[in-house]
């Protein structure tokens, strides 16, 4: 697995993962410190209509910049891909996709288009969500078994 740390030392480009509950967390990209704040950009819905995505999908989203104690207390260093993939410059690609995307209408999808697919997406260049791939791990075995029983 690559680098995670509980407490971390963030560098501008780090995956920022904050558990949200036993199954599930939020990420996001360590952007910059502003004066005494450390900022984040992330997935995130618009407003209080998509909070709550119908579906696992919210129409709304975009990605925002955040202080880094706003999204949770509880946080650290994910890059979950360094092992396999190459991080990419921070300044000159990972920085302006992230300038590029802000304010922008994304579509959040929690098994296609995640703030874990997006962190993956700006770090790596590669869409991934390690809590979702876990979870179809467990359920695809489930629902062949139920396509071959054809009770599905």
């Amino acid at each position: 697995m690559g680098k995670i740390n509980s407490h971390p030392k963030l560098y501008p480009g780090d995956i920022v993962e904050y558990p949200r509950n036993k199954y599930f967390s939020h990420f996001g990209i360590y952007l910059r410190r502003k004066g005494r704040r450390s900022y984040v950009a992330h997935l995130t819905s618009r407003d209080a209509d998509t909070k709550i995505p119908l579906f696992g999908r919210a129409l709304r989203s975009e990605i925002k910049l955040d202080p880094l104690e706003v999204l949770g207390s509880k946080y650290k260093v994910s890059n979950m891909l360094d092992d396999t993939h190459s991080p990419r410059d921070f300044h000159s690609v990972v920085k302006p996709a992230i300038e590029d995307m802000m304010g922008r209408e994304v579509t959040f999808d929690i098994l296609f288009h995640n703030s874990e697919h997006q962190a993956t997406l700006f770090r790596y260049g590669v869409k991934r969500s390690q809590q979702i791939e876990l979870i179809y791990e467990h359920i695809m075995p489930a629902w062949k078994k139920l396509f071959q029983e054809k009770k599905l």
